[in-house]
């Protein structure tokens, strides 16, 4: 199963219900993007232009998903933003799940997580959309905000997490 959606959209707390609840394992390719980022002493904005300037990055990542994902020990779940198209692109029957969210919900949430403001959250928000849209048309000619690669599409505005996982595993079980 893949999940995806854009920061802060709750595809991690998802995650985490689904493994807790079903008790699978997970590959978490925000956190591998985020720990490298970190490990380079890079914010997430300056690290998404550095994949820009330099792709070989981001392929490397995305290669070590998709192997990830192909290997006969392959975690249940794969969360990134790129996980759903990697499934479909390699014909995964897999269920392939996009978290929805507005922009204003995913600032919220991200002020609630990490602190700030809103308004702030918001264009940190925007410039990272256009930096990652820019990076994965420019890799990978894919419009991150296609939905076509997804089996399922929740919209996670007005639902708690509880309701984002309740739905999850309606989609799961369906499709199964």
């Amino acid at each position: 199963m893949t999940v995806s959606g854009h920061p802060g959209s709750g595809t991690s707390t998802l995650v985490a219900g689904l493994c807790k609840q079903l008790n699978w394992e997970m590959l978490n390719g925000g956190q591998v993007f985020r720990n490298t980022a970190a490990e380079k002493g890079m914010t997430l904005e300056a690290f998404g232009q550095y994949c820009i300037d330099d792709d070989s990055v981001d392929k490397e990542l995305d290669q070590m998903l998709t192997d990830a994902m192909l290997s006969e020990n392959s975690p249940q779940i794969v969360e990134s933003r790129l996980a759903g198209w990697w499934a479909f692109k390699h014909q995964l029957n897999c269920p392939r799940i996009w978290i929805e969210v507005s922009e204003e919900v995913r600032a919220n949430r991200v002020v609630n997580r990490e602190g700030g403001n809103e308004e702030e959250q918001l264009v940190l928000i925007r410039e990272r959309m256009e930096y990652d849209g820019a990076r994965y048309k420019q890799l990978y000619d894919i419009d991150i905000e296609s939905k076509e690669p997804y089996t399922c599409i929740i919209d996670s505005d007005t639902l708690n997490a509880e309701q984002v996982l309740s739905a999850a595993l309606e989609h799961l079980e369906a499709y199964s």
